[in-house]
């Protein structure tokens, strides 16, 4: 609950700046009628045609960057590449890596200050290899230092189960591989003027089903627990270059 309250925050800031952006659209419009409008008596025309044509500007089609991936599971990283196709319609690969937890785990803090997880049998990683299309709002409307834009992407993800009771770097020679197909919707925005560099924030949805689960939490009375969707929120801030 305290992540959607969270994510309900981010989205209405994120509002906020498109209703303050779109308002200064309207005034910039508005004054340049204006001025337009009170210089047309005299009109002063190049005996060389070419003069007054802006020099064509270099198409940035493509860009490519790291993401950062913030859940209630820690923390992620990962990279992309997207290639624009219309000037609404992009295309996207993405590649990253989190952890995945049960969200019945109970974090304890021992006499050494270490953490620890009573009844916790597996860790889980996530690594999801995304083919995605990005698709940007209000292009003709919206002052190019504001983006925003809907995405979603599909794709393989591999599970990559190791054991608990192990150190984290030691357990992984006894790691297990798993397969699922997955994917994601999303909610974001880039931001900036610099026609070079992109940055941004990106609120995403996965899913990421695994039918037959894997064990994941133990009781008491020892009834292990598997889990079964390893998908969730997650807030990915975008930093990237255009070439």
């Amino acid at each position: 609950m305290k992540q959607l309250f969270r994510i309900a925050g981010l989205l209405g800031a994120m509002l906020g700046i498109f209703a303050a952006a779109s308002a200064q659209s309207s005034f910039y419009k508005l004054s340049q009628q204006q001025k337009e409008a009170a210089d047309t008596s005299i009109v002063f025309k190049s005996p060389n045609p070419n003069i007054l044509k802006p020099a064509p500007a270099s198409e940035l089609d493509n860009a490519y960057g790291m993401d950062i991936l913030l859940s209630n599971s820690g923390l992620g990283l990962g990279g992309f590449y997207r290639h624009q196709y219309t000037e609404e319609i992009y295309g996207t690969v993405a590649l990253s890596i989190s952890e995945a937890k049960d969200n019945n785990e109970v974090e304890y803090v021992d006499y050494y200050g270490q953490t620890y997880v009573p009844g916790k049998i597996n860790r889980f990683l996530l690594v999801p290899l995304h083919v995605g299309v990005q698709y940007r709002l209000f292009a003709d409307e919206i002052v190019d230092n504001f983006r925003p834009y809907i995405n979603a992407g599909l794709g393989p993800t591999l599970i990559f189960s190791t054991p608990y009771d192990k150190e984290f770097f030691s357990s992984l020679g006894y790691g297990q591989a798993h397969y699922t197909l997955g994917g994601y919707i999303g909610l974001g925005a880039f931001f900036g003027i610099a026609k070079d560099n992109l940055s941004g924030v990106n609120i995403r949805y996965y899913f990421i089903p695994l039918a037959h689960g894997l064990p994941s939490m133990q009781d008491q009375l020892g009834n292990i627990s598997r889990k079964k969707d390893f998908g969730g929120f997650f807030i990915t801030l975008n930093f990237g270059s255009l070439y």
